[in-house]
């Protein structure tokens, strides 16, 4: 096996279920991709192995050979290679390459987090903009969301960023943050215009290097660093500023508490009357999913949730458990009953087998 190369976001977007990704969160997962190359002959993996990996074939032709004996050939730019070869932990099939193969690997739990990310964002937006209350807020609000300083905050955190938000009125002409000071909060203009000067050592005055707008944002660097401020902050013109400080950040870092279950838990809930709630992509569910099980993507669950009965139980399930977690936050908050099936459909691939309907 050799590594290298990368591929372009075209090629990414007809696999399954990264084509679910919208623009910047595509590009958070090009950053992560490791392409393999492998020659006639050589092991992709190993049946019972468990590699944590998502792997997609993007040239030439491999074997699945599962424990029986049973063989199948996928071929790049087949149906099936639109999809990871072998998507369960631990693999049910050795994969050999049976000419010159090329593949594109992620990590699984990365893969899934940058997902739950992308569709809870989707969650808040449908929010926001059916929200009046949001009318005024709408522009820096949908643009925030779009900030790598909360790409490590859990996704079912996302609203809770919002009502923590604190606003404060400011005139031209007031300093908000000084070169060099300690970083307590990161702010984002909800009204007005901010310049920004940065002093060279050595020199007597600041220079101004940009202007920033509406729904655009400072002091992340160094509340994530922990370095002292990088740059100075005026006011351009009057305006308000929503802050969040240290504190509110650093709590948020942390992931928000759900009722998690093992599969026998889970069976027992479901014999009672509980119901599985797929929250994978539309394809996902397609290719693989549990016989009685309801699929109502996380993206747009704020759409589909009144469909959900409050006097019965309900089991998120996806690939890793990530995207579950987020959707039974939501969804507990609105009021609902709901538990996520511990390290989701991959890591519970041989109890949950004889329940699955495959394409």
């Amino acid at each position: 096996m050799t590594q290298g190369d990368s591929i372009d976001k075209s090629l990414l977007q007809t696999f399954v279920p990264v084509n679910a990704l919208t623009g910047d969160h595509l590009d958070r997962l090009l950053d992560q991709q490791r392409v393999a190359h492998y020659e006639p002959g050589q092991v992709l993996f190993t049946r019972g192995e468990s590699d944590a990996a998502t792997i997609y074939l993007l040239k030439g032709e491999v074997e699945m050979e599962m424990e029986g004996g049973e063989k199948t050939l996928v071929s790049a730019g087949g149906q099936a290679s639109w999809h990871p070869l072998d998507h369960v932990q631990p693999r049910r099939a050795t994969c050999r390459a049976m000419t010159n193969v090329s593949v594109v690997q992620f990590d699984s739990s990365g893969l899934d987090s940058i997902l739950a990310w992308d569709q809870s964002a989707g969650y808040v937006i449908l929010d926001i903009n059916s929200n009046a209350a949001y009318q005024d807020d709408r522009h820096w609000m949908i643009r925030l969301l779009k900030s790598k300083i909360f790409y490590k905050v859990p996704p079912g955190n996302i609203l809770e960023i919002f009502r923590r938000l604190k606003p404060s009125r400011y005139k031209a002409g007031d300093w908000v943050i000084t070169q060099g000071d300690g970083a307590d909060c990161f702010y984002i203009i909800k009204d007005g215009m901010c310049e920004v000067l940065i002093k060279a050592e050595g020199a007597n005055e600041p220079t101004p290097v940009a202007i920033l707008e509406q729904g655009q944002w400072f002091g992340e660097d160094a509340l994530l660093s922990g370095k002292p401020r990088n740059a100075s902050i005026v006011m351009a013109t009057d305006g308000v500023l929503m802050s969040l400080d240290r504190k509110d950040f650093d709590e948020l870092l942390r992931e928000p508490i759900v009722h998690t279950i093992d599969f026998d838990e889970a069976a027992e809930k479901i014999s009672k009357g509980a119901r599985w709630l797929d929250v994978r992509t539309p394809d996902e569910f397609e290719q693989s999913h549990v016989q009685t099980a309801m699929n109502m993507p996380l993206n747009v669950l704020r759409l589909k949730s009144r469909l959900l009965d409050p006097a019965r139980t309900y089991i998120t399930c996806c690939d890793t458990g990530r995207r579950s977690a987020s959707a039974a936050f939501l969804l507990n908050n609105a009021g609902l009953d709901v538990h996520v099936l511990e390290g989701g459909l991959s890591a519970q691939a041989t109890r949950v087998k004889p329940l699955l309907v495959t394409d």
